[in-house]
């Protein structure tokens, strides 16, 4: 079998060859750019902050005196207001990441980002409040669709998976710092209590709007806008050594303008019909539109924005122990995320989402076991154990649907479709968030631990559809990726545009023509 996937006698180039060999912390310029993905990772951990903000602000009674003790429903509502905001800013982000460029979509929503939470940390009525979290959410929709493609978009080749799949897990890193100020200002007994926490959210904002600039802009986007020189000197100084004529960057610079050739000549035809246009193309989508919604209907985002009636069933009700342990669960979410990124060019995709999947359905099983338990006995054994599956619920979560969701979903979109697939995806995920937060303090207070067997429900669902969907992409070069989703046809028109197979360092082909039958027979 050629390594390609493609037709016999197709030129496969291993890009191995081209990589600096050298450690990159040896690498100035490797330090430089891998700073600037840094910057572009605090989008989620802004994202995660206000998650992890918006949980803790719910036991605080100052910030509930301030918003007229909300019922359960309104609850509901200023939570989910700011996913309405990034549902309603979504369709808008393609055309402005597409046409003014990724920095452009960043600073733009960094801006709207801090006007929110100025806002917000101003608010004195529950309105104030919700306009505030809606203004946040349009530009979190900017922020969190440009970041992510920019970062895929620079990284050196051999780190892009794990930089990528780092980005949805420092999430966890802004719900650490969001969950420990929370605990340090619950005690303040004035509004600064909520207001401290609430003004912290636009640091990150802050650091895009004004550095943002100095970022170097996505290579291919420069070249789409017929600016050669300034992508080739990107990719040379970062890439090469600041050296125009390194093999590794006259590869990259000659694989993108092909890559862009290619989608001029089907630009007519490329519009948002063609995401389902072909099996192909509605493969993806069903696919890309599942993880949205797994990534939020696992049972993680009871947890995750109502931890604290989760508490109340199970007779935990101090603010301090509410808040310290939503801390610690936050800090090992963390680690376990980070380990999974480190993982995923080794593991490989489909090992980790089934792993992920049937662990989450384990836990969340016995965490209801467990609830039920205390309901009928108020055993504080059973409350204890409680506690314990849901740091193990969150650890088989995070080895999965936080740190691949992201780049799976990039990974499997062409180049053509890429803005417009992922706007697909955040679009779904806005979707599912905005049901969990309406939906789940309602639910959880009037239906107790009955509730979470709806999640159990929903896990076996979960399991079963990541068994029979879920194609392995680990060790796979672009044309073995097109033809697992648009069959040999797609090996052809590749080979035939002249783009060549990319075959990353340090991957193992053992057992790829098992992996790769089984995933054949998937898309079958």
């Amino acid at each position: 079998m050629s390594t390609s996937g493609g037709p016999k006698g197709a030129k496969d180039l291993d890009i191995a060859d081209l990589l600096d060999r050298g450690p990159w912390w040896k690498n100035g310029r490797l330090w430089s750019l891998n700073l600037w993905l840094l910057l572009l990772l605090l989008t989620s951990y802004a994202n995660g902050y206000d998650g992890a903000m918006m949980n803790n602000l719910q036991v605080l009674d100052q910030w509930r005196v301030t918003m007229g003790d909300p019922s359960k429903e309104k609850l509901g509502i200023l939570t989910a207001i700011r996913n309405i905001g990034l549902l309603a800013g979504t369709p808008f982000t393609p055309y402005v990441m597409d046409g003014f460029g990724r920095r452009v979509a960043i600073a733009l929503g960094a801006f709207l980002m801090i006007s929110g939470t100025a806002i917000q940390s101003a608010s004195f009525s529950a309105s104030m409040f919700m306009g505030a979290r809606f203004l946040f959410g349009f530009g979190l929709a900017f922020a969190t669709s440009a970041s992510p493609l920019l970062i895929a978009e620079l990284a050196y080749p051999s780190h892009r998976g794990p930089i990528v799949s780092a980005y949805n897990s420092l999430w966890y890193s802004g719900a650490i710092v969001a969950a420990w100020t929370t605990f340090g200002t619950f005690r303040i007994p004035t509004q600064w209590a909520w207001r401290i926490p609430s003004i912290l959210q636009g640091a990150p904002s802050i650091l895009h709007v004004t550095l943002i600039w100095l970022c170097p802009e996505s290579p291919r986007w420069l070249l789409s806008k017929g600016k050669d020189a300034a992508a080739l000197r990107i990719l040379a100084f970062y890439h090469g050594r600041g050296d125009e004529k390194n093999p590794l960057v006259r590869y990259e610079h000659s694989e993108i303008k092909k890559a862009i050739e290619r989608d001029r000549k089907v630009a007519e035809t490329v519009g948002w019909r063609t995401l389902l246009a072909t099996p192909g193309n509605r493969r993806r989508m069903r696919m890309i539109i599942a993880l949205a919604f797994f990534s939020q209907w696992s049972g993680n985002g009871l947890v995750t924005y109502y931890l604290n009636l989760v508490f109340d069933t199970i007779g935990i009700t101090s603010t301090t122990t509410q808040t310290l342990i939503n801390g610690v669960l936050q800090i090992f979410n963390l680690s376990i995320c980070l380990l999974a990124s480190a993982l995923v060019d080794k593991a490989g995709r489909r090992v980790l989402f089934l792993t992920s999947s049937g662990g989450m359905l384990l836990f969340f099983s016995l965490l209801t076991v467990c609830s039920a338990r205390y309901a009928i006995t108020g055993s504080s054994a059973a409350g204890d154990a409680v506690i314990a599956f849901i740091f193990l619920f969150f650890g088989t979560f995070c080895l999965a649907f936080t740190p691949l969701t992201v780049p799976y979903t990039i990974e499997i979109l062409p180049y053509s479709l890429r803005a417009k697939g992922f706007t697909v995806f955040s679009f779904s995920l806005a979707l599912a968030l905005i049901f969990n937060q309406f939906v789940n303090p309602i639910a959880l207070p009037a239906l107790g631990w009955k509730y979470y067997i709806v999640y159990d429900c929903f896990l076996v669902f979960e399991f079963a559809f990541m068994y029979f969907f879920c194609i392995e992409t680990k060790n796979r070069t672009l044309e073995q990726t097109a033809a697992l989703f648009d069959g040999e046809q797609a090996v052809q028109d590749l080979a035939t545009s002249g783009i060549t197979a990319i075959i990353l360092p340090n991957e193992s082909r053992e057992g790829l023509d098992e992996v790769e039958k089984r995933g054949e027979q998937s898309v079958a």
